[in-house]
């Protein structure tokens, strides 16, 4: 029989988090564009508002818990001062060319209590040397190495396939810097990775999403499945990125119109978290260095919604075993149940029935396949004081963190 898969202590508490902020900013931000081709003058760079901790405070007052800023992106400019090359906020006219915005949102996420992590981008259409596999192995590998060395803890290293479909960077050398210094970061989806891609863009993860993988898509632009390395665990849970504004990762001017509704957003939340996933939901700042206010008003009501539905619950228990049942103080309606199983010993419920009692009989709300580290489950409003979770299949005995009923009106 083989070994359940569990989580290392650095996956439970990343998969704690359950929100992220993602911050896409840079050269595009200037442009009206999602990807740049690394000609776009450093001039244009310059965010005269610029205010990290405003981003902070607000993935803060949402109730995420971390932020992922894009370091560089395609384009290959780079928001701190890096040695490597001139195409930076060195060159621009922020700050006199002596900004480090890598270095500001890291300070700010650090006075909120948020972890902080960071975009790479291994395509780089900017660098002359990008043709040329070893010598841009060893520029990579330099300014990764500044990354991990200049900024304090890292929570994620977020390595996106984009633009590298056929593209072999050396991956034993760049897991090796983030072994060095940053052991206990996340990997995101490529290399030997801890955490991997959902393989889309939605938000959604397909139910059900399991917590162990032996590869993920490589991106968007292609159906290739990645090659990870030897080591790699088997337990590789998923995280969701989506956009606030559909189809934009970048800020653009005059966009409002494509900012998602609260439904929309609450939406992604139930298949993302609720299906055992992390959300990481991006909310670009804009050409102040801001993020615009409707997009700051629009997260804010997210936190606030999901406080609102799930901050409080009728009743709640835990347990072991085939059957776990919730006895609530008296007969009152319920329309969700929120289930966490103990993944710290593995991912062990193949499938499972919800059941409430009212009006005298036990009465099916749902099936479902996996719990992971949290499932939500809806269903129409019924009066009852008793809920029932039988687990028809597992593999090893079924164990549950939480089991907790709520209305949601």
């Amino acid at each position: 029989m083989n070994e359940l898969a569990k989580p290392s202590p650095q996956q439970l508490a990343w998969q704690e988090m359950e929100l992220g902020m993602f911050c896409h900013f840079g050269m595009n931000t200037y442009c009206d564009q999602e990807w740049g081709e690394g000609t776009d003058s450093p001039e244009l760079f310059h965010p005269e508002q610029f205010d990290a901790r405003q981003w902070a405070r607000t993935a803060k007052r949402a109730g995420f818990k971390y932020l992922v800023l894009t370091a560089k992106h395609h384009d290959g400019f780079c928001l701190w001062p890096t040695r490597t090359t001139d195409y930076s906020v060195m060159s621009s006219p922020w700050k006199d060319g002596k900004g480090d915005v890598v270095r500001e949102v890291a300070d700010a996420c650090r006075e909120e209590g948020l972890k902080f992590g960071l975009y790479l981008s291994p395509w780089d259409r900017h660098e002359p040397c990008y043709p040329n596999k070893e010598a841009y192995d060893d520029f990579y590998a330099e300014q990764l190495t500044e990354l991990l060395t200049g900024y304090g803890p890292l929570v994620e290293i977020w390595f996106d396939g984009a633009g590298s479909q056929g593209r072999a960077y050396d991956w034993p050398r760049i897991i090796g810097l983030v072994d060095k210094y940053q052991p206990d970061a996340m990997v995101f989806n490529m290399g030997r990775p801890t955490i991997r891609w959902v393989g889309n863009e939605d938000g959604v993860a397909p139910y059900p999403c399991w917590n162990t993988a032996t590869t993920a898509r490589e991106s968007m632009f292609t159906s290739d499945m990645l090659t990870w390395m030897e080591g790699t665990p088997a337990w590789v849970p998923a995280e969701c990125d989506v956009p606030i504004r559909k189809r934009h990762w970048f800020w653009h001017p005059d966009d409002e119109a494509s900012l998602r509704s609260l439904e929309e957003v609450v939406e992604l939340y139930y298949r993302s978290v609720g299906h055992g996933a992390t959300l990481l939901l991006n909310v670009s700042p804009d050409n102040r260095g801001l993020l615009p206010d409707v997009d700051v008003t629009r997260v804010i009501e997210l936190g606030d919604e999901i406080r609102r539905r799930f901050g409080h619950s009728m009743g709640q228990t835990n347990g072991e075993g085939n059957e776990l049942q919730l006895t609530l103080e008296r007969i009152q309606p319920v329309n969700h149940v929120v289930m966490m199983e103990d993944i710290a010993q593995g991912e062990r419920i193949r499938e499972y029935v919800l059941e409430a009692y009212s009006e005298g009989d036990w009465k099916e709300l749902v099936r479902g396949s996996a719990i992971g580290h949290k499932k939500i489950d809806r269903f129409e409003t019924i009066e009852t004081d008793q809920l029932r979770v039988t687990f028809l299949s597992s593999v090893e005995k079924p164990l549950i963190r939480s089991l907790a009923a709520y209305l949601v009106e």
